[in-house]
């Protein structure tokens, strides 16, 4: 289905085209004429599919043709990351680029003049604000900022706004609304917390499903089990080996700085995105990443749902994610736009449990790829083994945190570290090269038994 089909106003229409949006992907075309009807929806798609704009354009169309306050904030748009928040911010912009409608982003990490002017536009009244929950929290509580007129309510990926704490801070925000609202809901998942949520906070709400959560068809998937020694000279040796843009994700900061430091020693071009980074290093780490000029990028989870890079080619977890949801939105970087991508895990022997249980959600065996003769052989493959180890205490500590044991993301699974002495570099043969890539070639054997047995005692 087409945009001018929807019989949108012209001048949305204008920055439609200006932007090359003709055809509407699924989730779009399912609800945008909902919210052009003024109904609630709670809507479970997973990224890349286009759901930003999924709620703008009828957001913004709606501002268009029903009469609202001139100087009251009349949208309130949440999102969990900076980055999130800035990259919708940046698409309204170009879809609200010939309408008369104002937008202020919300968000820390900037300097003092930046609270002021998001100070200004929330009291003057903002048409839209993007925001995160904690500095719009400290805006309300400071500020005296009325939400009184508000008349559309949007949470984007809701479920990693509760993942990350937020639940409090949402309650705060909807109880300063009118209860007469739109209210819009966006997840990429659908778990028992959301929808006792959505329960609280939506009235009759329509539902959209597309197809959840699962790994994109274009991604082709592979993981190297390897000891903890070996991920170092083994990321070394594979991004040497392959010019391709490349986000590298690890679940702690602490682990980022150090493939930083190391990759950088290698002559490798890399730029870093944590939490410990002002947000001016943010943005010129992102840019440099975007227009090409560096191709490598290690960062922390707090960017695997915040950008949005078309030409990502190779996704690698230097760790296996806490749950299979951040899996899904790590890999998710690639293969946008219809486009081709791989997303390779490395797998130590801690974490084959937690990688057991990604297998079992997306109901499929990952190809194990083979480990570099030069850096030797992993271990087994044995998640329910090394489950049982640990459990007894073999390893001095569980196997992994349980989801949400702690309200920051990167303060998890740190670990311990150990250095590798040498580094190896394996013939990381690429399909630029004309080449089969070598986890193409011979596989590890994996017993089915570890896919579909049924002891969920360990897991």
């Amino acid at each position: 289905m087409k945009f001018d089909e929807l019989n949108l106003e012209p001048s949305l229409m204008d920055g439609l085209m200006a932007m090359n949006f003709q055809e509407m992907t699924p989730v779009q075309e399912q609800s945008i004429p909902l919210i052009l009807e003024g109904k609630d929806i709670i809507a479970c798609a997973q990224t890349g599919t286009g759901k930003t704009a999924a709620y703008l354009l009828p957001l913004l169309n709606r501002m268009l043709t029903t009469p609202h306050p001139e100087e009251a904030v009349n949208a309130i748009i949440m999102a969990p990351t900076r980055e999130l928040a800035q990259q919708i911010d940046q698409q309204l912009e170009g879809f609200s680029y010939f309408l008369p409608v104002s937008s202020v982003a919300v968000y820390g990490g900037n300097d003092a003049g930046a609270w002021e002017q998001q100070k200004r536009a929330l009291q003057l009244g903002a048409d839209f604000v993007i925001a995160t929950p904690g500095r719009l929290i400290s805006h309300v509580s400071l500020d005296n900022v009325d939400f009184s007129k508000v008349s559309y309510f949007v949470l984007d990926e809701a479920d990693r706004m509760l993942d990350m704490g937020f639940y409090d801070d949402i309650i705060q925000i909807v109880k300063r609304l009118p209860q007469n609202r739109q209210t819009i809901m966006f997840s990429a998942t659908m778990p028992p917390k959301i929808q006792k949520l959505a329960e609280s906070i939506l009235h009759e709400p329509a539902m959209v499903n597309i197809a959840i959560s699962k790994p994109a068809d274009g991604i082709e998937q592979g993981a190297y089990v390897c000891y903890e020694a070996q991920k170092l000279p083994l990321l070394t040796s594979v991004l040497k080996e392959d010019s391709s843009k490349t986000i590298v994700f690890s679940s702690s900061k602490i682990k980022v700085k150090e493939m930083v430091r190391l990759l950088r020693r290698q002559n490798i071009s890399v730029a870093e995105i944590h939490s410990d980074l002002e947000q001016e290093e943010r943005d010129a780490a992102l840019l440099n990443f975007k227009s090409g000029k560096v191709p490598v990028l290690v960062a922390t989870d707090i960017v695997s749902r915040g950008i949005d890079i078309d030409d990502i080619e190779l996704v690698i977890n230097y760790d296996v994610p806490r749950d299979v949801e951040d899996y899904i939105h790590r890999i998710g970087r690639t293969a946008r736009a219809n486009r081709k991508g791989r997303g390779v895990t490395f797998i130590s022997e801690e974490d084959q449990i937690r990688f057991l249980k990604i297998e079992r959600f997306l109901n499929k065996v990952i190809d194990k790829l083979p480990m570099p003769k030069e850096i030797g052989n992993g271990p087994e493959y044995a998640p329910k083994q090394n489950a049982k180890e640990g459990h007894q205490g073999k390893h001095g500590r569980g196997n992994f945190r349980s989801k949400g044991s702690s309200k920051d993301p990167e303060k998890k699974n740190h670990g311990s570290r150990r250095q590798p002495s040498d580094e190896h570099r394996p013939n990381f043969a690429t399909e630029k090269k004309g080449k089969k890539p070598f986890w193409k070639k011979k596989k590890q054997h994996v017993n089915q038994e570890n896919l579909n047995g049924t002891e969920s005692k360990n897991i």
